[in-house]
């Protein structure tokens, strides 16, 4: 759990604590926003302040047996349901099943060990597959004193609207810009590499802060680098697909590309038609990065792309020449 919340995070505790305090919250909470902006870290801290046996000092005191017991990962009144692994204990499973929503279902219905309180978080909920939500319904209709059932979505619209009706929201939203790069400064980005982020992302500082602790400003200056080179005749779509397809870092390239498509169609506003090839190979990309989860190649889905954006890029110096010569 984080010592210290970013200040957008921390308004949308303090407000949910208010509501807490004045016994306002819901049983079903719905933390909601853009990944990466906190929501699991807020839910945690809410829980902790619940969780906590102080009552003459601030909570979470992080002293006390329920704060040492949630610390260490062993509170039997708190839960986190998640992926799984498969049977076969290969990998994770894509989806939360109803076996995991029995389970919290039948802890939620038993007296808390410690306190008053029982809190399960679900994330990413909505990864709760069908058969799973009806059971989660279920749960949520029949709530008992003391029962949290929290869900953390960045993708809300997928949950039944069942679901969501009965639940309170806490949404997430972008910071002011000023708030974000002062924040990702303090995690130590300079002042430059924090404002390129911060673009790149569109102003999520969550997405920026990763991709300059990662590999994702560097794979954008490559992507960029890559089209370029592309449609100078310099590289093959082919040889790209394939190296942009090699690791797990697919997608991402993907999305660098379309938001390099976008960025340079607002440079070209004064040319009707190549704003429109490029916002059209920008919807291309999205359907692309959509085929990565499919059992669809990724390379070749990829070479398609790239040789839309060569023929993209050779259309307007077609033009030029033919104009020219006229």
């Amino acid at each position: 759990m984080p010592t210290t919340l970013a200040p957008w995070q921390q308004r949308i505790h303090d407000q949910a604590a208010a509501a807490l305090d004045a016994g306002r919250l819901g049983h079903g909470l719905l933390f909601c926003g853009p990944a990466q902006l906190g929501k699991r870290a807020v839910a945690e801290r809410l829980a902790a302040r619940l969780l906590c046996d102080a009552t003459d000092t601030p909570r979470p005191c992080g002293a006390c047996r329920g704060c040492r017991l949630l610390a260490s990962g062993a509170h039997p009144d708190y839960r986190v349901v998640s992926f799984i692994p498969t049977k076969d204990g290969a990998r994770l499973r894509t989806e939360i099943v109803i076996e995991q929503i029995r389970q919290l279902s039948e802890q939620l219905s038993l007296t808390p060990q410690y306190g008053g309180a029982q809190v399960v978080i679900i994330d990413p909920a909505d990864a709760v597959n069908h058969a799973a939500c009806n059971a989660l319904l279920k749960t949520l209709e029949e709530p008992v004193p003391g029962r949290f059932l929290w869900l953390v979505s960045a993708n809300p619209a997928r949950l039944p609207a069942t679901i969501r009706s009965r639940c309170q929201r806490l949404e997430f939203r972008l910071p002011p810009r000023d708030e974000a790069l002062q924040w990702l400064q303090a995690q130590g980005h300079p002042a430059g590499a924090a404002e390129e982020a911060l673009d790149a992302a569109r102003g999520h500082p969550g997405q920026a802060d990763d991709w300059l602790r990662g590999e994702g400003m560097a794979l954008r200056r490559e992507v960029g680098s890559d089209l370029d080179a592309i449609a100078q005749g310099k590289r093959t779509p082919l040889e790209t697909a394939q190296r942009w397809t090699a690791d797990e870092h697919a997608a991402l390239r993907l999305r660098h590309a379309a938001d390099l498509a976008v960025a340079r169609a607002g440079e070209r506003l004064t040319d009707p038609a190549r704003t429109r090839s490029l916002a059209a190979w920008f919807d291309q990309a999205n359907r692309t990065c959509d085929l990565l989860r499919t059992t669809v190649r990724a390379d070749l889905a990829v070479v398609e792309l790239l040789m839309a954006w060569r023929a993209g890029a050779a259309r307007p110096d077609a033009k030029a020449r033919h104009d020219g010569a006229r």
